[in-house]
């Protein structure tokens, strides 16, 4: 069930950029005043927003019908890792396994991380090559979803998600503590700072991106893939992350991308179980109750 939830919340996501991808299109948005807002497309579109909207609402409300039928049977837990806590929507007191009100909650929310993961990439991609002076194709396309947040200074932008997932916590934490998915705090400062840690737990998510970044940086550059702005872009945001360590190249030999894989899973991955080993051998922990 979890790869069925994955996939189905990829799925989500496309017809969510699909939607916003049509708010980019010149000639979609362009005016007669200008010359491009004289063209106009030959071939009429095949989706349009509210469809593509429409689309995504209703795979977020059927999936909850799938997720109570399929995952009651197999006695299936949804749960959501949040990386410094995972959340269990359990439904002990329905008699017939999981209820369809939790399945419901589960499948927004799982969907809302997803999406708030993606827009953190794109932000830490988008100041990565913020010194790039001709963007490539795709890092336009990063700075187009980004909006104005690209343009902010890299403080704010590095603030910004941890800021917003704290109040998207601080506002759900009533409706998870009703469902019986969180237990209640014990001050307002311990759930500041619950939000705040699961802010922080977004930054461990790029163990999972950027050693894809340097690995295809490795790899196309010892083996002719041809020419893409995809690899174009790969290779211009694997340089920039690299430039602290890029000394590690000799001649044609560039060990530079294997020591940014293994010091990204050491700070992200290793050290972070490490200390978290560390303080439940001596029954500490980070989380606020």
């Amino acid at each position: 069930m979890g790869v069925v939830d994955f996939i189905l919340n990829l799925a989500a996501l496309l017809l969510w950029l699909s939607w916003r991808s049509l708010h980019f299109d010149p000639l979609a948005q362009s005016t007669p005043a200008t010359l491009v807002g004289t063209l106009r497309r030959a071939e009429p579109r095949r989706w349009k927003g509210w469809q593509l909207l429409a689309g995504l609402v209703l795979l977020l409300a059927l999936r909850p019908v799938l997720y109570r039928g399929v995952g009651s049977a197999a006695g299936w837990t949804p749960r959501l890792d949040l990386g410094v806590v995972a959340l269990a929507f359990r439904s002990d007191s329905f008699p017939a396994g999981i209820s369809l009100r939790t399945t419901a909650l589960y499948s927004v929310l799982s969907f809302g991380r997803l999406l708030l993961v993606f827009y953190f990439w794109l932000l830490i991609v988008g100041l990565i090559n913020r010194g790039t002076a001709e963007p490539d194709p795709i890092q336009k396309v990063v700075r187009l979803h980004l909006g104005r947040i690209a343009r902010w200074p890299w403080p704010l932008q590095l603030l910004l998600p941890i800021l917003l997932t704290a109040i998207l916590w601080v506002a759900l934490h009533p409706l998870l503590v009703s469902m019986d998915v969180l237990t209640p705090t014990r001050s307002p400062a311990h759930l500041a700072e619950q939000g705040l840690l699961v802010g922080v737990g977004l930054f461990f998510t790029l163990k999972f991106l950027l050693p894809v970044f340097l690995l295809l940086h490795l790899l196309v550059s010892y083996v002719y893939v041809g020419t893409n702005p995809l690899w174009d872009f790969v290779s211009t945001t694997s340089h920039n992350l690299l430039r602290p360590i890029k000394a590690l190249r000799y001649g044609k030999l560039d060990l530079a991308p294997v020591a940014g894989v293994l010091l990204t899973l050491v700070l992200l991955h290793w050290l972070p179980n490490l200390v978290l080993r560390w303080l439940l051998e001596r029954n500490l922990t980070l989380w606020p109750q």
